[in-house]
C-alpha cells in the first residue's frame, strides 16, 4: 500500500510555512524551532541540515535523534482528525508537529505546548 503524498515532502517545504504561520500571530522562528526540537531531538545543527538536504517527513522523523515519549500527550484535532487516535505512525507524528506549531500561533503558554517538560530551554 503506498504511502500518503504528504510523506513524501519535504521538511524544507513545510518549516516556512511553519514560520510564517506563528509570525503572523506575533511569535517567532524560535518557538517554531523549539517545538520541534522538543518533538523529535533534532538540535538547531540537525533542523539546518535536513532543510539544506531537503529530506522528507518520513526521513525526517525516521532519522529524529530522540522522538519525545510526551509526545502522546498531544491531544485534540488538527485537519479534523483526533491525534490520538491516528493510526498511521508516521502520519500522526506529521499532525502532532502541526499540532504544536498551531498551538505556538493561537498563543499557548510554551510549558503547556511542551506538556510541562522542557519548557526552560531556549
Amino acid at each position: 500500500m503506498p504511502g500518503h503524498r504528504i510523506f513524501a515532502m519535504s521538511f524544507a517545504s513545510i518549516y516556512p510555512l511553519y514560520v510564517q504561520k506563528v509570525e503572523r500571530k506575533g511569535r517567532g522562528k524560535d518557538e517554531v524551532d523549539q517545538v520541534i526540537t522538543w518533538l523529535t531531538g533534532y538540535d538547531e545543527a540537525g533542523l539546518a541540515r535536513v532543510i539544506a538536504d531537503e529530506v522528507d517527513l518520513e526521513t525526517f522523523f525516521a532519522q529524529a535523534p530522540a522522538m519525545n515519549p510526551d509526545a502522546t500527550l498531544i491531544t485534540g484535532l488538527i485537519c479534523g482528525y483526533r491525534v490520538e487516535e491516528i493510526e498511521d505512525p508516521l502520519m500522526q507524528q506529521i499532525r502532532w508537529m502541526d499540532k504544536l506549531v498551531d498551538e505556538v500561533a493561537r498563543g499557548k503558554k510554551m510549558t503547556s505546548i511542551l506538556r510541562g517538560s522542557a519548557a526552560q530551554r531556549a
